[in-house]
């Protein structure tokens, strides 16, 4: 089935559980892949993860690289418990965040209609760098001025603000990454640093672990991103892990 509504495939996800299946299989981006997991954490039900959006970050860590990976692993039986975030009560399973990616996400879903993906996620970057603002927040009861902050499930390598990859999907903590917006140019030189590697040496820059953040924003409600999608948050809110794993179709670790 192919749906482009996100509701209506949360409806259907929930249906095909509510009826007894025995797993739930979702081919699709780690944004669909978040809404398959939360119906198969409710239903206490496996996932199958297939690689079929744009980066693919989720079945990438899982050692799926293609949906040939994932048929393997799913006649194999071979099942995998990991970890699964929360950002104000909602699941994440890669990453959460606050601040300037949201603000380009946003952007860029306004564009991509019109240009396209990828002109849109340019145009959007290009104009952050100029009209972004900083949000404030109370963190842990320190208050901050930030550019962006990044909250993965599990820890990310490398060190910096592009992670990419992650050793292991059950180590029970929140890799936290922050840009204080209170250092002068820390954004433009965050964003060269990017591109050019070794944006952990930027002043400005922290990071750090956690098992559970609380937050609270200077206005009643914040913008927030889980898994590439923006939704509107309270204005007080917690990280942390869930209670429950999340059981999925995935290849043996390596000895």
């Amino acid at each position: 089935m192919e749906l482009e509504d996100a509701a209506d495939l949360t409806e259907s996800l929930r249906e095909a559980a509510a009826q007894g299946v025995a797993a739930l299989g979702m081919a699709g981006g780690d944004g669909s892949v978040n809404r398959a997991a939360e119906v198969a954490l409710a239903y206490d039900l496996p996932l199958l993860v297939v690689p079929a959006g744009t980066l693919n970050h989720l079945a990438r860590d899982l050692g799926l690289s293609s949906i040939d990976d994932a048929v393997d692993a799913f006649r194999a039986g071979e099942l995998r418990a990991i970890d699964v975030a929360t950002i104000d009560g909602l699941p994440f399973l890669n990453t959460a965040s606050i601040g300037s990616y949201v603000e380009l996400v946003d952007r860029r879903e306004r564009l991509e209609k019109r240009i396209g993906k990828w002109p849109a996620f340019v145009l959007a970057f290009f104009s952050l760098l100029f009209r972004s603002e900083p949000v404030a927040v109370r963190i842990d009861g320190r208050d901050r001025q930030l550019w962006v902050a990044f909250f993965g499930n599990c820890l990310y390598t490398p060190t910096g603000m592009l992670p990419r990859a992650r050793a292991s999907l059950a180590d029970g903590l929140i890799d936290v990454r922050m840009l204080d917006a209170r250092h002068g140019w820390a954004r433009l030189r965050l964003m060269a640093a990017g591109v050019i590697g070794g944006s952990h040496r930027v002043r400005g820059f922290e990071q750090g672990s956690a098992s559970r953040i609380e937050i609270t924003a200077a206005d009643s409600s914040i913008r927030l991103a889980r898994d590439g999608e923006t939704f509107d948050g309270s204005s007080t809110f917690e990280v942390t892990k869930t209670s429950k794993v999340l059981r999925v179709f995935a290849p043996k670790l390596a000895a």
